[in-house]
């Protein structure tokens, strides 16, 4: 059994990003199994130096430790190599389609606006996908895919009508999310993913993808989220309850209690006590007061 914890560095790590570290390493380490850090640090517009280094204190603060650590954009032949399989397909096609573009047509299970495959049929230019200068996306077959997470939530889809075909590779040249988590997880022979329930529409597009490279398919289970008290999830781009706050107020130990509770656990859980029945699966508002306050 192979875990990961995969977060963005695109901001200080807030309860958010700690309970969901938290969780994969308690699953993990209750299945006797590996659990790994992948940082996330593709999206050049938004990572900045430093942010990987403070997630990684932020971790080791809190009190858990994981087995290995993958920095994604060192990975860039794998994430062309998984491009090359594609073309070699006839799946990969340029898109110049914009979200204005997409806007006021069909809603996706994620809430976004679908993508309405319009490009679907553009040939790539001579120079292959490389030379592509726009988005490029992968042409997905029109089949359904069923699927129930270890959790119960259906995530069951046709990921190419009900999303769209996915974009692979961004115009500025970054290897797009859908594609880069499939292969790195699959080089990492991750078998199970643990991860908020925001990313859950995005899995059956991950699993079509899988399938297309011949890859497995691992187990998913999608857990609760931290919200604002407005309502939107905490991110780290918005500087949501940063790391450095909650150093300033608690102890790693403190915390981790604290994120435990909020997980439905004892303040002491230990991957022996673990459980996931007790986890809520409605989201938890979290504010400020002089410290962290749920509900």
């Amino acid at each position: 059994m192979i875990s990961r914890f995969a977060p963005s560095t695109t901001g200080e790590a807030h309860p958010g990003t700690l309970l969901s570290a938290l969780l994969v390493w308690l699953d993990a380490r209750q299945r006797g199994g590996r659990a790994l850090v992948r940082l996330e640090d593709l999206d050049t517009t938004r990572v900045k130096p430093g942010w990987s280094d403070a997630l990684l204190e932020a971790i080791a603060w809190l009190g858990i430790e994981f087995d290995e650590t993958i920095v994604q954009s060192r990975r860039a032949p794998a994430h062309e190599a998984a491009l090359d399989a594609l073309a070699a397909q006839g799946r990969l096609y340029p898109c110049t389609c914009s979200r204005a573009d997409r806007a006021g047509g069909r809603r996706a299970p994620d809430g976004g606006w679908a993508y309405l495959n319009t490009c679907r049929g553009t040939p790539l230019p001579s120079g292959g996908w490389r030379a592509v200068t726009s988005n490029l996306r992968a042409r997905l077959p029109d089949e359904r895919i069923e699927l129930v997470d270890e959790g119960g939530l259906d995530l069951s889809q046709t990921p190419a009508h009900e999303m769209g075909d996915p974009i692979v590779r961004r115009r500025d040249g970054v290897i797009a999310y859908q594609l880069a988590v499939v292969v790195d997880d699959e080089d990492s022979r991750v078998t199970d993913i643990v991860r908020g329930h925001d990313i859950a529409a995005s899995t059956a597009t991950q699993v079509m993808l899988q399938r297309l490279l011949g890859y497995a398919q691992p187990r998913y289970r999608h857990h609760f989220l931290l919200l604002e008290p407005q309502g939107d999830k905490l991110a780290k781009l918005h500087g949501s309850i940063p790391f450095s706050q909650l150093r300033a107020r608690y102890t790693g130990p403190e915390l981790c209690a604290l994120l435990a509770e909020a997980a439905g656990q004892p303040p002491d859980v230990s991957p022996a006590t673990f459980d996931w029945s007790l986890v809520p699966r409605a989201d938890v508002t979290v504010r400020w007061a002089d410290g962290l306050v749920f509900g």
